[in-house]
């Protein structure tokens, strides 16, 4: 297969959504990161999200809708779940909600669980290609546990010839995946750190057992390299990545802004990856704000790879 780049202009867009519609995947922006999306209601297209990316089964997918009418139609939304949608929404908080019995969901979106992953995008581009295919099925658009792509180029890298389309709109804003909370009743469960601080949704870290949700797999997000966490200083053939005083080969942030650390984080895990280095260390990043779901993505990287 070829795999074609295009702009994310008005004719991209129509291609895209043309693909999407006869049961292809595309890779699309977002404000978090590029996804692979296929249509959520169609089996083969889900079959060939899992299939292009080598994911486990028994990691289940983000439903991207429009707004909150389209997401009641998949889950049901209780008055917790509500104020967060009019708080958050859209915008980069993923929501998993109890399934909507009957809704037009393929099985294997929620990989035999009875929540889905639901998230509102604001990203323009995939609001414009949602409003054309319907609800979205869009994990990151890379081989399974590796980097996180920010960019075009970035899923070129990973997915060329797995995939027919990538639309290219720049650089990806937060840099670092959605925030993702399970909702059950009253209580608010943290499953992901991510973009939106979780202090910000006024709760901690829970822990969870089992996968619940995407991205929660102990070896995720990681580098062909060994990683090296807390690193102030590199050992030979290490390429080093900094923060604050620490400088590095390359900075996270020269002046220690965790959100701009979140941004570059993955661009910079990217060129790490390609750097010909035999390894990577990171300097330390405070456990603050954005700094949390940094240190959660870094974790998941340095961890020995099962899969």
């Amino acid at each position: 297969m070829t795999t074609l780049t295009l702009p994310a202009d008005a004719a991209g867009i129509a291609r895209a959504t043309a693909l999407l519609k006869a049961g292809e995947v595309v890779a699309l922006p977002s404000e978090t990161v590029y996804g692979l999306a296929g249509r959520a209601a169609d089996p083969a297209a889900v079959a060939r999200i899992f299939e292009a990316k080598g994911r486990p089964s028994f990691n289940p997918l983000i439903v991207h809708v429009a707004d909150r009418a389209q997401a009641a139609k998949l889950v049901h939304i209780g008055p917790v779940a509500d104020k967060l949608i009019e708080r958050f929404w859209p915008g980069a908080l993923t929501l998993v909600l109890p399934y909507r019995l009957g809704a037009r969901l393929a099985p294997r979106v929620r990989a035999g669980l009875q929540t889905v992953a639901i998230r509102c995008p604001a990203h323009p581009v995939l609001q414009a290609v949602i409003a054309g295919t319907g609800p979205l099925a869009a994990p990151s658009a890379n081989a399974s546990g590796g980097l996180s792509p920010t960019r075009a180029a970035h899923v070129a890298a990973s997915l060329d010839g797995r995939i027919p389309l990538i639309l290219d709109a720049g650089a990806c804003p937060a840099g670092v995946e959605s925030t993702i909370v399970a909702v059950d009743g009253e209580h608010i469960s943290l499953l992901r750190p991510g973009a939106i601080d979780a202090a910000r949704l006024g709760i901690n870290a829970a822990a969870s057992t089992g996968i619940s949700a995407p991205g929660q797999m102990d070896s995720h997000y990681a580098p062909r390299q060994p990683v090296r966490l807390d690193a102030r200083t590199a050992t030979l053939n290490e390429y080093h990545i900094g923060f604050g005083a620490v400088r590095g080969d390359i900075t996270l942030s020269a002046s220690g802004d965790v959100d701009e650390a979140a941004a570059r984080l993955f661009d910079l895990l990217h060129a790490a990856q390609a750097s010909g280095r035999s390894s990577i260390a990171v300097a330390p990043i405070p456990e603050r704000g954005l700094g949390v779901a940094i240190n959660d993505r870094l974790r998941r990287a340095a961890a020995e790879r099962t899969h």
